[in-house]
């Protein structure tokens, strides 16, 4: 009789399953970006009708393709098998929040921008130095598309609002399909995700030189956004408490004096949604000059919210 004995130790297998690095919650971070971006863009068109839109208002539904590309690319270089990427598109498997996703991703770019060329005024068009250096066929694609988009501005914005809401929420049904880890088995994940893209999709706005009154607006809803946020953030953790079992009890004590507890509480709630709601109040009761710390804060902690959660989804529970 021969006894053999086989050992294993691989790091991105034992003990936890730390497969994901951090290519995933840039993606699901810069997805809900995206969706925030998406929406609000294009329900300031609307509020703003007859009023005009600042420059930056007109051209930030441009910045929804470009960070969705980012976002691409951080799950592009996750792919074990990257030639093999385009086998997403030569099915679609409707039980599958993966295969939705990804022709999902590909409706956002003609709908965003569709909005940005519906957006743009003739001195736009003039000035901008792309457009400027367009000749030939590709300027006269250009117009087409900018005339049919100017022409279906209302049915372009309303299609922009409703993939935006598709793609903020499923950057967290992607997560929630995956029962087999505890901390992510919740159908909050969804709404939270997409509240947390709407609140730094207003913040990464706010950067720009906006209106006097584009900013007070996109203020306002932020502010409602992130208290949304603390909520479903509560109701969450209560969730996975009380339904979650044994396995859902000891994934909500990591951020009770577990091991995520600090990194959570302090980039998450206190810098990432505590500061810049009390600056944002701030801001808007007491007339002050707008500051870049609200929305710089809101965007490290929209990010630091999906970091840790993939994260300590991993982690041994």
């Amino acid at each position: 009789m021969v006894e053999v004995e086989i050992f294993r130790n691989s790091a991105s297998i034992d003990p936890q399953l730390h497969i994901w690095g951090w290519e995933i919650p840039v993606y699901l971070f810069l997805g809900g970006l995206t969706g925030g971006i998406m929406i609000l863009t294009a329900v300031a068109g609307r509020r703003g009708a007859g009023l005009g839109l600042s420059r930056a208002m007109r051209l930030l539904p441009f910045a929804a393709p470009l960070l969705l590309s980012l976002g691409m690319g951080a799950l592009f270089l996750d792919l074990e098998y990257k030639l093999h990427v385009f086998r997403f598109y030569t099915a679609m498997k409707p039980t599958s929040p993966m295969s939705w996703g990804s022709w999902l991703l590909l409706l956002i770019y003609p709908a965003t921008v569709l909005l940005g060329l519906a957006r743009l005024t003739d001195e736009d068009v003039a000035t901008l130095p792309l457009l400027r250096s367009l000749r030939g066929r590709t300027a006269d694609t250009l117009a087409r598309l900018r005339a049919f988009g100017t022409a279906n501005v209302g049915t372009v914005e309303t299609a922009n609002v409703i993939l935006g809401i598709a793609l903020g929420g499923y950057t967290g049904i992607l997560l929630g399909t995956l029962g087999a880890r505890a901390l992510w088995s919740s159908v909050l994940l969804g709404p939270l995700f997409l509240v947390s893209g709407l609140s730094t999709g207003a913040a990464f706005m706010m950067l720009f030189h906006l209106g006097h009154e584009e900013h007070a607006t996109l203020r306002r809803w932020d502010i409602a956004a992130i208290v949304v946020e603390l909520l479903l953030l509560g109701l969450f953790f209560v969730e996975l408490a009380s339904s979650g079992g044994a396995k859902g009890r000891a994934a909500a004590a990591l951020f009770f004096g577990g091991g995520y507890t600090a990194v959570f509480w302090s980039l998450v709630v206190v810098a990432g949604l505590a500061a810049p709601l009390a600056i944002e109040i701030a801001e808007g009761r007491k007339w002050l000059r707008p500051a870049i710390a609200a929305p710089a804060l809101l965007l490290v902690g929209g990010l630091s919210l999906r970091w840790i959660f993939v994260l300590a989804g991993q982690a041994a529970v």
